[in-house]
């Protein structure tokens, strides 16, 4: 199978007045990491054959800037009722919705700068391409569809966040200062209609032949979801549940994709390329192409490296301790460790030691001093309150529930990086896992819990926990209909999906954003307010445009 890489950003096209330069990336659709980096490419060059197929690589690249990064990341895991802040002093104020948390927002900036860039590139592969020759008809339907794809998804994001935003699909070739707020109803409208119009053309399997590519079935879990979030928005219809089951359903039945029979196995290192994933976004271990890297493995684990026997490597990663669980994460949503295999396979609970010595107890003080020989187990987090009596007997350092604290805490494992170089290189090199089917069956029960089918909703629930289930246990896993209720559909997506960039859009869709972070957060609790549902337009685009505050209104609050 070819593997679809992105490579190096360069400038291109002209300058997009909106945001600034407009910036795309050039890569080549080659075998593995084959990789052609172009410069100083002029305008034409996206009329060519080989410059369309550029110009669709570089509209890609700019899913770098949402998925396992520190923006995406911030904007998703940050604020929740599940996640809060660890002892890492950046950006704690985006868990804590205090007035640093403002309109000047630097991760917000890029973010709108790098999608703008990303939606004018699809723009110009969706007008320039009926007049490119050197590809065949195909090829040319399949890259539209592809812009028509990534321009949808761009959209989606941005309306989740911002709300209205400046709907633009047309190229923009010159320094502009005309722009104006779209509403939610326009931009759902668009984005629905990109992806109506795409399915047709992206391939019609489950895995692009170029991984990393667009599918139909990664194009209908995305309109999947877009219905599932518009039947909860300003703009809700009465069919969007109905259309999301059809779009969920035909993922699961028509494309071979399956769940795995191991949860552990989903995001095990060197197995990213599974059956039950449905689109990732594409990262290379080469410093020239890999921008900032898949960074999603520093920001959930705990301070190990100044515990006995232990110092910082790549197996256990570079600890940022950014974002902690929350008691309502490891106490209700994870209760069920008896049967449910999800807490054992999503947080991290041994660490075996890898600078063996004899040491002075820090932490577990029922015990004075501790012994280690390499590959001998240094920390244990049993989950529980173990007794003093128990943990005394033990030859290493145990750390209870009462003990957690900013610096420690369960680390989760979806998103370790034992690939990289060293032990300080931030810049992680493995794919991130967008869409999966796990969380297609997720969305498919979920509309179907909320349009009175709770029989069916039910059965596709229980698809989901008997592949969590321990072994022996599936009994004990499955739900009834009559026992499925709000809080179970909140807290089977995040038993199932803890960290994988969904919880702040879910609270949000779901209009109690607001009542869950002030019941389960609580250092965001005293700060947050109900305009926090929406984040800040960025500055720097309402002081470019015509009319700067007039022109291009801030969000309500800020």
């Amino acid at each position: 199978m070819k593997s679809f890489k992105l490579f190096k950003k360069i400038s291109f096209l002209a300058n997009l007045g909106l945001i600034g330069t407009l910036g795309l990336g050039l890569q080549s659709c080659n075998d593995l990491l084959t990789e052609n980096v172009v410069s100083r490419i002029g305008n034409d060059y996206i009329n060519t054959a080989k410059g369309l197929n550029d110009a669709t690589s570089a509209a890609y690249s700019t899913m770098r800037s949402w998925y396992g990064t520190e923006r995406g990341m911030n904007l998703t895991i940050f604020g929740t009722d599940t996640y809060t802040n660890g002892a890492d002093g950046s950006w704690k104020f985006m868990n804590t919705y205090t007035t640093d948390f403002d309109t000047r927002n630097g991760l917000l900036a890029e973010i709108w700068n790098d999608f703008y860039q990303g939606i004018n590139t699809c723009n110009a592969i969706i007008e320039r391409s009926a007049a490119v020759t050197g590809l065949t008809e195909s090829v040319k339907k399949q890259r539209v569809a592809e812009a028509k794809f990534i321009r949808a998804h761009h959209y989606f994001i941005f309306t989740q966040l911002f709300g209205g935003v400046d709907l633009r699909l047309t190229e923009t070739l010159a320094p502009t200062k005309v722009v104006k707020r779209s509403t939610v109803a326009e931009q759902y409208a668009q984005i629905i209609k990109d992806l109506n119009e795409a399915i047709p053309d992206l391939e019609n399997k489950s895995r692009s032949a170029e991984y990393g590519r667009a599918t139909r079935a990664a194009a209908e879990h995305l309109l999947g979801r877009v219905y599932l979030t518009k039947a909860t928005s300003s703009a809700k219809a009465g069919d969007d549940y109905a259309k999301a089951i059809v779009n969920l359903k035909s993922v699961i039945a028509n494309y071979g994709l399956t769940l795995l029979p191991n949860f552990a196995d989903v995001h095990k290192q060197g197995n990213e390329m599974n059956n039950e994933v449905i689109w990732s976004v594409q990262y290379t271990r080469d410093p020239l192409t890999n921008a900032g890297g898949n960074n999603a493995h520093v920001f959930f684990g705990m301070e190990y490296d100044v515990l006995p026997g232990m110092q910082r490597d790549t197996e256990n990663g570079r600890p940022f301790k950014r974002y902690k669980p929350t008691n309502y994460t490891l106490d209700v949503v994870f209760n069920n460790r008896e049967n449910d295999s999800r807490y054992k396979k999503t947080f991290k609970d041994t660490y075996l030691s890898n600078k063996p010595g004899t040491y002075n107890t820090s932490f577990d003080l029922t015990k004075k001093t501790v012994t280690f020989a390499l590959g001998d187990t240094a920390i244990f987090l049993p989950g529980y309150e173990m007794s003093e009596a128990e943990r005394a007997k033990k030859k290493y350092q145990v750390l209870v529930p009462s003990r957690y604290d900013e610096r420690i805490f369960p680390a989760i494992n979806k998103h370790f990086d034992g690939g990289r170089v060293d032990r300080t290189q931030f810049e992680g090199g493995r794919d991130f896992i967008a869409f999966r089917l796990a969380d297609t069956y997720l969305m498919l029960a979920e509309a179907q819990y909320f349009s009175g089918l709770k029989a069916d909703a039910a059965a596709n629930y229980n698809m989901i926990r008997r592949r969590a289930a321990w072994p022996g246990k599936e009994n004990e896993m499955m739900v009834k209909a009559d026992e499925l209720t709000l809080d179970f559909v909140m807290e089977e997506r995040e038993r199932e999906l803890l960290g994988e960039q969904s919880r702040w859009l879910d609270l949000a869709r779901w209009g109690n954003l607001i009542d869950r972070v002030k019941k389960f957060n609580p250092q965001a609790a005293p700060f947050i307010k109900a305009h926090h549902v929406l984040r800040p337009i960025p500055q720097l685009q309402i002081d470019r445009a015509e009319g700067t505050s007039t022109g291009f209104p801030q969000n309500s609050g800020y």
